[in-house]
């Protein structure tokens, strides 16, 4: 008999794609080019019913988009050092919008997320389309941004200090699509700005990009695996949940994010301007 087709259904207005009848431990290099495409067009795929997703079968899905990371501190599965488990009962809860690790020079291209454990109600994740934030914006606001970069900076006592600078819109490698590349977890501010004008714009630009038509929400059942494209879409996990939840996940290292040539030069305050040009995280106030 002849294999079944593939049900895609789409999860939101927005983004997101829900796949039926395809096994992750078993795809032909045509069955993968198809799971890419879906991924390019609808940024977050989730494939439910994944229970016997093994370690090894999870590293090699990972390794046809990339090179997978290892992560310098987050804890890992034995002996598969590529796979890091997120935990919350370790703490493992991104409750706030983020694109993953945009404080470093290369930022991940991808993300695949294996829940093994859920809680019997919430904990689901949301995924926003950085394409669209982009393309509802006016188009004067569009024709700044596209001149800016943005500082991005983690700086803790366990990791020190990390930063890089990146284009506030970049440009798909892929798709050549435009979308927004800031984030309120990690983005500190625009040099080419004041600080009062990149708080400002920026803050919008937060609350712009984290707008409801703009997402997507799944909710999980143990097995199930979410694929993401981290250039494009941001994404939280809602902390409304008790009980555990643990998952596995690889990431696929990254590129370097690419714009439009910054159109000015950086920011220079009056001698007598109190200026601060970083926060310790975007989240955390300033240094």
């Amino acid at each position: 008999m002849p294999t079944p087709e593939p049900v895609v259904t789409p999860v939101s207005g927005a983004l997101g794609a829900e796949i039926r009848g395809v096994d992750l431990t078993e795809l032909t290099d045509e069955l993968f080019e198809r799971v890419h495409e879906w991924l390019l067009k609808h940024l977050v795929v989730f494939f439910p019913d994944q229970e016997h997703l093994t370690p090894e079968a999870h590293i090699a899905l990972g390794r046809r988009l990339g090179e997978l990371e290892v992560h310098p501190f987050l804890p890992k599965v034995d002996g598969h050092p590529e796979i890091v488990v997120l935990d919350a009962d370790q703490g493992a809860k991104a409750d706030e919008w983020h694109i993953d690790v945009t404080f470093q020079p290369n930022p991940p291209v991808a993300s695949i997320l294996h829940l093994q454990v859920c809680p019997a109600s919430g904990g689901d994740t949301m995924w926003s389309n950085q394409y669209l934030v982009y393309e509802t914006l006016s188009e004067p606001m569009r024709e700044l941004l596209d001149g800016l970069t943005a500082v991005h900076v983690l700086n803790t006592p366990q990791t020190g200090e990390h930063s890089a600078e990146h284009p506030v819109v970049r440009i798909h490698p892929e798709t050549g699509r435009r979308s927004l590349y800031v984030t309120r977890m990690w983005t500190s501010h625009i040099p080419q700005l004041s600080r009062p004008e990149s708080d400002a714009l920026l803050q919008y630009l937060f609350e712009h990009s984290e707008s409801p038509r703009f997402n997507c929400r799944y909710r999980w059942q143990p097995g199930a695996v979410a694929m993401w494209d981290n250039r494009a879409t941001q994404h939280l996990a809602v902390n409304d949940y008790t009980g555990p939840r643990r998952g596995q996940r690889v990431t696929v290292l990254g590129d370097q994010p690419t714009g439009d040539t910054p159109r000015w030069k950086e920011y220079r305050p009056a001698p007598d301007e109190r200026y601060y040009p970083r926060h310790v995280t975007a989240r955390h106030g300033y240094r």
